[in-house]
This record gives structure tokens, sequence and C-alpha cells, in this order.
């Protein structure tokens, strides 16, 4: 039995009936490296069954404390049953783009079920009319609590299903897996007594650390006149949220985007993808008559996970906000200004110590949070409170090599995350074997044509590498 951190256990706490608080990801997988060129049901999940051993999260379960007093415990489930977790469907003719990123909003829209072990995957066959596949690819899209993992968890779960080469033995677990009896009430309580003596020494200690980078924070901010910009416009995903969803995404070339990187000095992949976002979110809502003024701010979230904390699930991250510059017509100066806004950004969070964030989230009382996000949602206070930034951006880098699962080769990998009232859109970014995919998530009220947002996320792109590269 493992209790959650506090930032784990706030994604349980501010999950919302409309805005369920999972991430996930569909996985495109060509089977003709397969044995007979064909991967059957059955033995993906022999296959994942064999793997259950390698991430703790895959037959772990929430046990809550009595009135949410204190944080909730992993717990091995006693009950896990892995035919409920893996699913299959197929989509109906011609099996097109379209069609599947339909399907897999539709998956990303239901919540988890939070009495279980909190991951879904489904098999989704029938992508027979996807330009540039193999044919017979298959998809697989997956949904995991945002509260066992993040982005780099995530990839380092999707490191434990893979394997370098076709037809790799799986290494069989050191012991035998035997769920764990479920806590009593009792036990729930003796724990909770015993944190609730242990909090004031562990929140001096934070307190104690929060003082000096506070002042660091203020010195930074002293300096840098010009780092508290404009304040974040209001635009139409800054609402309530439906429980509807759409997912759209678009494959770059991620050697193109590195060569783009280089004509600004200091410029990261990162800063240019937020740029191509950036110009993406102007485009879209300049179509529609919307386009602030101001420039869109956007959270991007940032690892703190140490060396000793790889492999490990839960979330380990802070975040930023910065501007993605959508003001600014010319994507070249686009991205030099991001790039400059990336540095001031890194230089602020560094004063007040991102991990330190972190470490406060452990005492958030679980009660009161989770009656804040109900309250917030239920008023549609979003609609009436400024909003704190406009979209997240969270970038993941994943492997440069070919990854297989039983045996078939993962072809490309498009994430998708959680939004929320007040954020109604949110971009993944994946890199694998030398492209990068940028998927936006958004809700179906906030954005009726995600083909439409696709289009300007290729037309961001396309402007910024003649900009940059003359091509």
């Amino acid at each position: 039995m493992q209790q959650l951190s506090g930032l784990d256990a706030s994604f349980l706490y501010f999950e919302t009936p409309n805005a369920p608080m999972h991430i996930g990801s569909l996985a495109i997988y060509d089977q003709s490296t397969a044995p007979g060129g064909h991967v059957t049901f059955k033995s993906l999940l022999a296959n994942i069954e064999a793997r259950l051993h390698r991430a703790r999260c895959f037959r772990q379960k929430v046990v809550h404390v009595p009135f949410d007093l204190d944080h909730p415990y992993w717990v091995e489930d006693d009950a896990f049953d892995l035919e409920y977790h893996v699913r299959h469907i197929a989509l109906p003719r011609p099996g097109d783009w379209r069609q599947l990123c339909i399907q897999a909003a539709r998956l990303h829209a239901r919540p988890l079920d939070l009495s279980r072990p909190l991951w879904e995957m489904t098999v989704i066959e029938g992508l027979d009319d996807v330009p540039g596949l193999p044919k017979g690819s298959y998809g697989v899209v997956t949904k995991i609590h945002h509260a066992a993992i993040d982005g780099v968890s995530g990839a380092e779960l999707a490191a434990a299903i893979h394997d370098l080469e076709p037809g790799a033995p799986v290494p069989p677990p050191e012991t035998e897996w035997k769920p764990e009896r479920a806590p009593s009430l009792l036990e729930l309580t003796g724990r909770l007594t015993l944190n609730n003596i242990r909090q004031p020494f562990r929140a001096a200690r934070i307190l104690g650390q929060s003082l000096p980078a506070v002042r660091r924070f203020r010195a930074e901010l002293s300096e840098r006149p010009e780092a508290p910009e404009e304040p974040v416009p209001r635009t139409r995903f800054n609402g309530t949220v439906s429980p509807h969803r759409v997912v759209e995404g678009r494959l770059f070339d991620l050697g193109e985007i590195r060569e783009i990187k280089k004509t600004v000095v200091g410029a990261t992949v990162n800063d240019v993808v937020i740029t191509i976002c950036g110009g993406a979110l102007r485009r879209y809502l300049e179509h529609h008559g919307e386009l602030p003024e101001e420039s869109l701010w956007a959270m991007t979230p940032v690892s703190v996970r140490t060396e000793e904390e790889s492999g490990t699930a839960g979330n380990q991250v802070s975040g930023m906000v910065m501007s993605v510059k959508s003001d600014v017509a010319d994507p070249a100066e686009r991205l030099a200004q991001v790039t400059e806004g990336s540095r001031r950004s890194k230089g602020l969070s560094k004063a007040i110590g991102a991990r330190l964030l972190t470490d406060a989230s452990q005492f958030i009382p679980g009660s009161l949070a989770g009656l804040a996000a109900r309250t917030y949602s239920r008023f549609g206070l979003a609609n009436h409170i400024d909003p704190f930034f406009n979209t997240v951006i969270t970038n993941v880098p994943g492997p440069q090599v070919d990854l297989y699962w039983n045996d078939a080769r993962l072809v490309a990998s498009y994430g998708f995350g959680p939004v929320t009232d007040g954020m109604g859109i949110i971009h993944a970014v994946y890199s694998y074997c030398g492209e990068l995919t940028i998927t936006a998530t958004s809700c179906r009220e906030m954005m009726p044509d995600p083909a439409f947002y696709a289009e300007c996320l290729d037309a961001s792109f396309a402007e910024l590498k003649a900009a940059t590269l003359g091509e």
C-alpha cells in the first residue's frame, strides 16, 4: 500500500463529470512485422498479461481515506480483470482519419471507473483509408488517469510494454503477483492520525525553503520589469467545458523542426513547437473573427523528476506560463520572441524552484479541493474569472528508434490530454523515430471544426518553415 502524493491526489480531487482527469494516446501499429503479418486480439491480451508486472499502475486501484481528510492510497486490486481494461472495436468503412479521430475522441471523453485500476486500452481495427499508413494497420487508444502518471512516467510506461525488436522475449516477474487485502477503516484512520501528527514538521520544512525562494523570485522580477507582461485575454477556450471532446493531430519532420531551431540563437525544439501552436491559434481565432489584440498564454509542464525517481510512476512536474506570441503575424519574429520569453520564464521558474512548487502541493486538503472544483464547475465560474492561461502545451520527447509491441512496429503516436473549465484546449507533443506529432484535445462545443484546426497547424508550420529556411 502506497500513499498518493498531494500532486497525484489533486488530479482525483479536481475531477468533475464534465472534466475527467485522464491522459491518453492513439498509437498506430503496422502488423506486417508480426509473424504471418497478423496480430490477433487474443495474442495482444496475452502479451499485456505477460507485462503487467513491469508497471505497478496496471493492477493498482485507489482507496480513499474517510472524508478525504488525507490523501488516498494505491492498493493492489484483488478483483483485477484484464479483459475489462482491454477492449476491441473496428471502424466502419471507409475507415478514414476523421473517423479515427472521432472514435478516439468518444473514447477519451468517457471517465474511467475510479473503483478499478485507472487505465483502459481499446484496439481499433479498420484503418483502411488513412493516407500514409501501411495496409492492415491498427490503432490502440490508451487512457490512464493523471493521478497515476505524468508525461515522463507515461513515456516510461510505454517503454515497459514495447520492445526494440520483434520477437524479443518478455522477462518474467521475479515473484508471483499477489493482490493486497483492502485496508480497513480502522487502519486508514490510524494512518490519517499519524500523518496529521507529522504534517506540521513537513509544513515547516517547506516553509523554510519557501522564504528564500520568494526572495529570489522577487529579485528576478525587479531585474526583469518586462516579465509580468499583458494580461491573459479571454477566448472561446476559457469558459465552461461540456462532456464532449474532439481530437486532431498532425505529424511533422523532427529534422526540419531542428533546422528551424538553429535559425534563432538559444531556441529549442519546444520553442519551435510553441511558435507553431501560437500560429495555429492565431489563424484559427482570426478565421472566426475572435483574435485578441494581446497574445495568448500557454502553461508548459516542466519535469522535476530526479535520476533516482526515474522509472517510478506518479507526477513529478511543475510548470511555466509563457506567451505564445499569437499577436505577432511574422512567424520568424514570433519564434524569436517566444525564445526570449522562454528564457525569461525559465529564470522565474528557477528562482521560485519548480521542485518546491511540487512539494507544496502535498498539503492540499482533499475534501476542500474537491468541493472547490465542484463549486467552480457547477456555478460556471470559469465564465466570470479571468483566465490564468489559454492552453497547455506539453512536450514529451520519445525514443528515436523503432518500437514493437506484440511484434507489430509502432508507426506513430498522438497524445491526448484533459481539458477543464477555464482551459478548453491542450496540445500534446510527442517525438518518435525522427517525427513529431502535435495533437489538440478540445471541448466539442468550443471547437466544432477540429479538422480545420489541424489545417491551421499545418499552415503555421509551413509559414514558419518558409520564413526561417526559405523553403
